[in-house]
């Protein structure tokens, strides 16, 4: 298959490392500094392009590819109020877009757990629930993609939670979100009840960024010759 990337920082030069192990052709790769290379054959001729960058771009990049006609796997978050406004070209257009907030295999096992979870709770309306998220100071959004992903799974599923804040509950209502950013973790999910009496934890932990990598190439895979709006509900059959 041919893959083109848009980023080439960390997590794109490893997604180029995991994609060439698994006998794929890298025939474009667009950064900041040439961005231009849309509109090369090189580019168009790709199967599918796996884009990581940042959220302040990843929109025009997104449409740029869309342009191209060649269908789009997309790990940046920060930026998913966007994803309506895609849709409809989506929709209108025949393009093709998978987005998620988290590549990783074992995350998202860890989200249709943590929605078991969430609906079991209605019965135990005793247990409170958080989330806590670490990652890397290099991580511009919080909270992660990823949380916002958990924190809805919750929210759909745990009738005395209707929505997600910041930090602190001011409300019982209310899902607390905590970030903290330090060091190089590549990233840390934990999902808390707690009772008077006891607690429940549930817990990502994120040895590496390979994870996210292995998954999107996966998911690039999955994606190559397919059209609409994808997601690894498509990928992973949950």
């Amino acid at each position: 298959m041919k893959i083109a990337l848009i980023g080439y920082g960390k997590m794109g030069k490893i997604i180029e490392r995991i994609a060439l192990e698994r006998g794929h052709n890298i025939v474009s790769i667009i950064d900041i500094d040439n961005k231009k290379d849309f509109d090369s054959e090189a580019f168009k001729s790709a199967d599918v392009a796996i884009e990581f960058s940042v959220p302040q771009v990843a929109v025009d990049n997104i449409k740029s590819a869309f342009k191209a006609g060649v269908p789009i796997v997309s790990g940046t978050t920060g930026w998913s109020d966007a994803l309506p406004e895609l849709k409809k070209l989506i929709d209108a257009n025949g393009y093709t877009l998978f987005w998620a907030s988290n590549y990783s295999l074992g995350v998202n096992i860890f989200a249709a757990a943590n929605v078991f979870l969430a609906k079991l709770m209605n019965s135990y309306p005793n247990y409170n629930v958080e989330m806590t998220e670490i990652h890397h100071t290099q991580k511009l959004d919080a909270p992660s993609g990823t949380a916002i992903t958990l924190a809805e799974g919750i929210l759909e599923n745990l009738e005395r939670k209707t929505n997600w804040t910041k930090e602190v509950e001011t409300k019982p209502t209310d899902l607390a979100i905590k970030s903290i950013r330090e060091g190089q973790v590549p990233g840390i999910h934990t999902i808390r009840y707690e009772s008077e009496v006891d607690s429940i934890e549930i817990t990502h932990d994120a040895k590496s960024r390979e994870g996210f990598a292995l998954g999107a190439v996966v998911a690039a895979e999955f994606t190559a010759g397919k059209k609409g709006l994808l997601g690894m509900h498509d990928l992973m059959k949950f």
